[in-house]
């Protein structure tokens, strides 16, 4: 605390607030640079099919609270520095020293938490807990490290960073969150076969926040997933970096449960599992401008596990580039589960040696045991895929596996065009669909088609 206090009174601190508060609130509804482009493979130019539509996508517009514009900023912020209590960043644990700081950040009028550049801070477990007496950023620019000691998550072995019970929160910077995950891959039953599975944490939750933005930020190489939002509300997430070999188990970058009015912008995610995956409770999910791979692409699912009631709407995703992914865009469900997954859009995606391109399973089971068609499903109805191009590593580009009980209905293809180019291939070839059970249309130039519906 004397440090503190000593830094309170140097003369420049006026002009350390002055920069900072330009630094944090100038940008605050700036636009937003695009993701690295790649190609297709195919020799066609498709960056000329990403321009963005304002029309209305069918009938839902997908709106937050947080793009109704933010208040004029406070004049002179109060900023809590971590290393003013303590912490050194010099490889020994600084948890009570950003436990310190989050409690009198939290309590203050108009606060800024910064973690500073060029400094390493290693955590154990953490929770930071709200809600605090009024809106706070929690700005970092250093590096904050988990502990490499699995001992330090006997405790709750599913967490390392979590912020809940937060409103009107701000996480940006220029720094990197790394979960320093390689202890628990090599531990993990996926890895070795020989282990029993246990639970990994998740690098980063945010849990029952509202109005809520995150921003600018690196994760790499968590634990298990990189960053999770659970029931929270009124979510912006923007200009996100995520890492981790493709190799890795079960690193989703981004995963969503039970979250409504939800943005994920411009975001480049290189992972060993899901980009993004989309799971129940969560309504009202718009992506835009993701750039995926390696990976398992962008998935909403599984749902119905454990014949779970699920349910998933007015989902968007906008402008996405997949390459080298095991999936492009997939719905995946359990045989047996209950709910709806419905109202989806998929448009404006180039997909470039894409194992899976477009995929809906509604027969997924446990491939231990024998699969058997039951008559519960989670219905999955009004699926639109449009403006999609790009190559297939597989043969079948379209798979439809649906549900003789619950058919997929409602599912239209509009301007797609997927050809098959095989590992070492240099000519392409065309792609074939496999569709079962479901009711779908096709509009404008569609390749492949479902058997029968060739023109």
């Amino acid at each position: 605390m004397c440090r503190r206090l000593r830094t309170r009174c140097l003369l420049l601190l006026p002009l350390l607030v002055t920069v900072l508060v330009s630094d944090l609130y100038s940008t605050s509804h700036a636009a937003v640079d695009p993701p690295p482009s790649f190609s297709s493979g195919d020799g066609v130019d498709h960056d000329r099919h990403y321009e963005y539509s304002s029309e209305l996508l069918d009938s839902f517009v997908l709106t937050t609270k947080l793009e109704r514009g933010a208040p004029s900023p406070v004049a002179s912020p109060e900023i809590f520095n971590v290393d003013d209590f303590g912490a050194m960043g010099d490889g020994e644990d600084d948890s009570e020293a950003f436990k310190e700081a989050w409690k009198e950040a939290c309590s203050s009028t108009n606060g800024i938490l910064l973690v500073p550049y060029e400094r390493t801070y290693h955590l154990k477990p953490i929770t930071f807990s709200g809600p605090c007496n009024s809106p706070l950023v929690f700005k970092i620019d250093g590096t904050i490290k988990a502990s490499p000691h699995l001992s330090d998550y006997e405790k709750d072995r599913r967490h390392w960073i979590v912020f809940q019970n937060m409103e009107d929160f701000t996480v940006k910077g220029d720094g990197t969150i790394n979960g320093n995950g390689r202890k628990w891959w090599l531990n993990s039953c996926k890895v070795n076969k020989t282990l029993p599975c246990k639970d990994a944490p998740t690098a980063v939750t945010f849990y029952q926040c509202t109005n809520l933005r995150v921003e600018g930020l690196r994760f790499r190489n968590a634990q298990k997933m990189h960053l999770s939002f659970q029931k929270c509300n009124n979510v912006k997430a923007l200009n996100l970096w995520i890492y981790a070999p493709g190799n890795s188990p079960n690193t989703d970058g981004i995963h969503v449960t039970g979250t409504q009015f939800i943005v994920i912008e411009n975001c480049l995610i290189m992972t060993g599992d899901d980009c993004i995956s989309i799971v129940s409770g969560s309504k009202n999910v718009r992506a835009k401008g993701i750039t995926c791979g390696p990976g398992h692409g962008i998935s909403i699912g599984s749902l119905g596990a454990g014949k779970s009631e699920a349910e998933v709407s007015n989902v968007v995703v906008d402008t996405a580039k997949f390459s080298g992914t095991s999936n492009g865009v997939r719905i995946k469900t359990w045989q047996g589960g209950k709910g709806y997954a419905q109202n989806i859009i998929f448009q404006n995606i180039v997909m470039n040696n894409v194992s899976n391109p477009i995929i809906i399973d509604q027969n997924y089971c446990d491939r231990k045991e024998r699969c058997k068609q039951q008559a519960d499903a989670v219905q999955v109805s009004n699926v639109k895929y449009r403006n999609i191009r790009g190559t297939s590593a597989s043969e079948v580009a379209v798979k439809f596996d649906c549900s003789k009980s619950l058919p997929c209905q409602g599912i239209l293809l509009q301007d797609v065009n997927l050809v098959h180019r095989g590992k070492g291939d240099h000519k392409s070839a065309e792609a074939e669909a496999s569709c079962k059970n479901v009711k779908l249309k096709n509009r404008g130039s569609v390749s492949p088609q479902c058997a029968g519906r060739r023109r």
